[in-house]
């Protein structure tokens, strides 16, 4: 009796009329958002990029680049190039979100299927777990700076963590005191948390431009700091600046594959689309740029890069800092604290976060960044085929009532509803770097497979969207159009309801017209 009331608590409400089936796939959170949901504009997109480039690990992909020896123009170039690449991709796949106001999981079943979509939508969930935990742990950091900055007895906090953990007592402690407080953002939905990237907008900037300012003159100008020269020469330089080019992409491999999460909000589709291919590359340079001088000055001041603006800023507190150096410490880690304080997941997220051990990514900038390789690789090929299936399969031509509906005559239906030609550019995306990936983690691979898998974003979009536009003109799925216009051909029809209006074509050699709701729409066959 208790067990069977405490599941009912946890259930989300729904009708008690319908099926399993129809459960799974019309929940709340994934019917089309109402209009009174879609709030954001151009103003809520740009606030949001400034939000989330104004945070700790876009800094560290930066310095990073540093550490692996390019110049501060040399990686801030690597950067430009990177995020705007990125936003493209971001813009790409948020269409269908802005246009028909769905989200992630509701459009991955055009393309992969129902059922099939399942596993993007656990794939997707379990990179945001590991995720969530990267971002604690960072502000976990940033939580040790700032209580040391204010009770410099924390750093003699004795240890009673086995080595083995990764951690130590003090670092967990703040760690857990970050995790706990972070927790509130996530009962926010999502249409109501642009306020919450509003004010991150403005704190979180305010604190990296200080910082960066008070680097500058620790350093005695940026003279000394813009004047050190690359390490890397020749084909070393050149691929150390594809792997940094790469980075920027891993860094928000994540956001592209949601894109149409945030985009379902928007009030229209030009809010989605513009505005973020802009934002997109500018916040995220401005923020690098600040990031790179940080990490240059670093050398100058301590004769060492230093890849972690917290691990620079815990230096600051070393050597009976003065009062005025650990106030400036504070601002600068609280600001940072309220940069990652922000929503990535759920409660199932904020607690893999923890089990699985966070910390020992960030161990150093190598791990790191092979981190964001090894994870962009899974998430690529799913970019592929979703936006390969939107704007070149079925181009824009939408069956919204089929994505809620489990009959087997529906579009996204497929074989038992799964696509597997999806699944069969998803793998193929994902094998073309399986080499290179075994060379990541210390074996011994051909170069040419090293190679490819610097480029695994790409290699992996490009296979998938590939395979998949050629297995969808060898075996043609339902819908197929040679010309592209967004339309909802299901417009009047009740998702997961039974259909009221068919669509019926008997196309001649030219073209066919079918009459939908009254309004004619033209439907030339393939």
């Amino acid at each position: 009796m208790v067990l069977s009331r405490l599941i009912s608590k946890l259930e989300i409400p729904h009708d008690k009329s319908l099926t399993r089936s129809q459960l799974l796939l019309t929940s709340e959170d994934l019917l089309p958002v109402g209009s009174e949901k879609q709030t954001w504009e151009t103003i809520d997109f740009i606030a949001y990029w400034i939000a989330d480039s104004f945070n700790v690990n876009t800094w560290m992909i930066a310095s990073s680049m540093i550490n692996l020896g390019l110049s501060w123009w040399q990686a801030w170039f690597c950067v430009w190039i990177g995020y705007g690449i990125a936003a493209l991709f971001i813009v790409a796949n948020a269409r269908p979100g802005a246009t028909f106001h769905v989200t992630f999981p509701v459009v991955a079943r055009t393309s992969f299927g129902i059922w099939g979509s399942l596993w993007c939508v656990f794939n997707r969930g379990a990179t945001s777990c590991i995720w969530y935990g990267v971002q604690a742990s960072i502000g976990g950091d940033c939580m040790k700076v700032m209580l040391r900055s204010i009770w410099p007895s924390v750093n003699n906090i004795p240890n009673s963590i086995p080595a083995s953990s990764g951690t130590n007592t003090r670092d967990f402690m703040c760690f857990f005191l970050f995790w706990l407080v972070s927790l509130p953002a996530i009962w926010l939905p999502i249409h109501k948390i642009r306020h919450l990237f509003t004010l991150k907008a403005i704190v979180a900037p305010t604190a990296g431009i200080t910082f960066f300012a008070w680097c500058i003159v620790r350093a005695k100008g940026v003279g000394p700091i813009i004047h050190q020269p690359s390490t890397l020469h020749g084909s070393d330089l050149s691929w150390a600046m594809v792997a940094s080019l790469m980075s920027c992409i891993s860094n928000i491999a994540a956001l592209v594959i949601n894109a149409p999460d945030f985009a379902s909000r928007a009030k229209g589709p030009f809010a989605a689309g513009l505005p973020q291919l802009l934002a997109v590359p500018f916040m995220f340079s401005i923020v690098s740029f600040l990031g790179i001088i940080v990490s240059s000055s670093s050398q100058v001041i301590y004769g060492e890069p230093v890849w972690s603006p917290i691990d620079l800023l815990n230096m600051f507190l070393d050597d009976d800092p003065s009062h005025a150096t650990r106030f400036g410490v504070w601002f600068i880690s609280t600001g940072f604290i309220v940069a990652q304080n922000i929503r990535r997941g759920g409660y199932v997220a904020a607690i893999v976060g923890i089990c699985m051990l966070p910390w020992n990514l960030l161990k150093s900038s190598n791990r790191f960044t092979s981190y964001l390789s090894a994870y962009s690789v899974f998430l690529s090929s799913i970019a592929g085929v979703m936006i390969t299936e939107y704007f070149f399969v079925r181009r824009g031509h939408y069956r919204v009532a089929d994505l809620y509906s489990p009959r087997s005559d529906g579009w996204y239906y497929y074989t038992f509803g799964v696509n597997l030609r999806a699944y069969a550019a998803y793998i193929a995306g994902i094998l073309i770097n399986v080499v290179g990936f075994a060379g990541a983690t210390g074996r011994s691979v051909p170069l040419a497979a090293t190679r490819i898998y610097q480029m695994s974003f790409f290699t992996g979009f490009g296979v998938s969207s590939l395979v998949y536009y050629g297995l969808s003109i060898a075996f043609p799925p339902p819908g197929r159009f040679r010309h592209f216009e967004e339309i909802d051909l299901s417009e009047g029809e009740l998702p997961g309801g039974e259909r009221d209006v068919r669509v019926s074509a008997e196309p001649d050699e030219k073209s066919s017209e079918n009459k939908l709701e009254g309004v004619m729409v033209e439907v030339k066959p393939i």
